[in-house]
This record gives structure tokens, C-alpha cells and sequence, in this order.
């Protein structure tokens, strides 16, 4: 039984422009068309579609996807393949995770630097100064992901602050 785009589309939960897509980059096999020039698919588009899916809710992104594809359009099982691509990808989550938890150390060390609303605005870059100063840099995340606190810091000596809390100024 064939199947049109759009009933395609309504098996596998996605838009016939989504279908039309995976088509043009080679992710769906060029489907035969009726006399009126219709799209019509074969039943087993949907499981490609579902298996599509999948990969992309594991992460994957359509390159590779395409190459799974491959694969198992050759008859052979693309499990290891799989498997190597999934562990790629998560060290790459992995990564990205440790960048975030180092921007996070940032964010909550500049926060905690923050003056007190008190603090008079003298100058622009006096009042910035709390969280624009340069600083060394934290040691990158360790193999576990871990990131050590960074170091604390004092606003430099012409700061106009005059009630910040403790640590704020260098000459509190």
C-alpha cells in the first residue's frame, strides 16, 4: 500500500515538509510518484521515519543519522557504528556540560562580588568594575568534570563603593 506525503507524514508524526526535507538530503529514498505526480511512499518509509527520530532524540544530528542509513541500507547491522557515534556524542554533552559548569562558577563568583545596591554609580567603568575586572582564570574541569572555585577577588583600589560587603573593595 502506498502512501501519500501527507499520510506518510500523519504515521510518523511529522510534517510532510519534514518528510519533503529528509527527502531532498538523502535521509528518505526518492519515492515513486502516481500519474498526477504525488508523492507515494511504501509502508516501511515509517519505521525509516521512526528509526530517524530516534537517533535524533538520542542526540544524533542528520549527517550521522545519514550514515546509519547507510548502513543498513547495505544490509549490515549498524549497531557498532552506533554505538561508536553515540559515544562520540556524549563526550561531546559531557564536554559542553563542563564549559557550562565553568561558566557557572563565573556567574556565581561575579554575583557574589557584587556590590551592594548602595553603591554609587561615580563612574561607568567604576560601577562596572565589580563585574568586568579581569581575573585569572579557573583550571579547566577536571576528568570527572569537576571545577574548583575560583579564587577570591577584590575591586580594584579606585573603586567608589563606600557600603559594600566585605571582600568588595581591596580596602575593606
Amino acid at each position: 500500500m502506498a502512501l501519500t506525503v501527507s499520510a506518510l507524514a500523519g504515521a510518523a508524526g511529522l510534517s510532510a515538509d519534514t518528510i519533503r526535507y529528509y527527502e531532498r538530503v538523502g535521509l528518505l529514498p526518492e519515492p515513486a510518484r502516481s500519474a498526477a505526480g504525488y508523492r507515494l511512499y511504501e509502508e516501511d518509509a515509517v519505521g525509516r521515519l521512526r528509526l530517524i527520530k530516534g537517533a535524533q532524540r538520542a542526540g544524533l544530528r542528520l549527517r550521522e543519522i545519514g550514515e546509519l542509513l547507510q548502513v543498513a541500507d547495505r544490509g549490515q547491522c549498524p549497531c557498532g557504528h552506533t554505538e561508536t557515534l553515540l559515544r562520540q556524542r556524549l563526550a561531546e554533552v559531557r564536554s559542553k556540560l563542563a564549559r557550562l559548569r565553568a561558566l557557572e562558577a563565573d556567574l556565581t563568583r561575579l554575583l557574589a562580588r557584587r556590590p551592594d545596591v548602595s553603591c554609587p554609580e561615580a563612574t561607568t567603568a567604576a560601577a562596572a568594575s565589580w563585574w568586568c575586572a579581569e581575573e585569572p582564570r579557573p583550571p579547566s574541569p577536571t576528568p570527572g568534570g569537576e571545577v574548583t572555585a575560583m579564587p577570591a577577588a577584590s575591586c580594584p583600589p579606585d573603586c567608589p563603593c563606600r557600603d559594600c560587603p566585605p571582600g568588595c573593595c581591596s580596602s575593606t
